[in-house]
């Protein structure tokens, strides 16, 4: 067999395609995952004992759990709780709910790592909870959770070609159709490798230049 590269490139516009809807289903799970997990932090955190233990049980769900298992349950097990979705939202849900609890996580070692005592200064100065959070602990946190935060989120740009099993038209699901039908795997496959190195890419370098953000501003706060 002769490596074709002529496979890839006509097929091009399809491999667009899919590589958008990838990039567009990633980016959407990855800010519902975040603002989920969020709130689910905040919740633990600051909640009573009724709130943090069917949360601490739905995390522990989900990280228990297989990412393909929970795909299935959204998509095809949705319907019989009256939860119906096309593939593309099922598979962002399915993505936002799967990486909220990691995030979850991320932001409650965050939370924890701020010094108790400057906490009980806010306190002691009639600084609400909301203000402490949003005013001393998360741009403190940030500092600290940004590289976890950003291999969350390449784990997540990985997990979107199980999105192919429930029909979604991504990058995966797009070249193993062609692959099928040219039988031009070694190709294809490659092309895949291709796309999912640039999108990871792309997430170290936007990585980078936040870590770069964040710690110049760190840097003119403490002057």
């Amino acid at each position: 067999m002769i490596f074709d590269p002529t496979i890839i490139t006509d097929h091009l516009d399809d491999i667009g395609s899919g590589f958008l809807v990838t990039l567009g289903t990633w980016s959407s799970g990855v800010v519902l995952g975040i603002v989920l997990g969020m709130l689910i932090a905040v919740a633990q955190i600051f909640g009573n004992a009724l709130i943090r233990a069917p949360l601490r049980v739905f995390i522990e769900l989900i990280r228990s759990t297989p990412f393909l298992v929970q795909l299935f349950l959204v998509y095809y097990g949705g319907p019989s709780f009256g939860l119906s979705l096309d593939p593309i939202p099922a598979g962002i849900l399915g993505l936002g709910v799967y990486g909220s609890v990691y995030f979850a996580e991320i932001f409650r070692s965050g939370f924890d790592s701020v010094a108790r005592g400057q906490l009980e200064a806010a306190d002691c100065l009639g600084i609400t909870r909301l203000q402490c959070i949003w005013r001393i602990q998360l741009p403190q946190m940030l500092v600290i959770i940004l590289p976890a935060l950003i291999n969350m989120i390449t784990v997540l740009c990985k997990e979107t070609a199980v999105l192919s099993i429930i029909t979604i038209p991504e990058l995966t699901m797009v070249l193993t159709g062609i692959g099928s039908q040219t039988f031009a795997f070694v190709e294809t496959l490659l092309m895949l490798c291709i796309g999912y190195l640039i999108l990871v890419e792309l997430c170290s370098r936007l990585g980078m230049f936040l870590e770069r953000r964040v710690g110049h501003f760190m840097s003119r706060q403490t002057r």
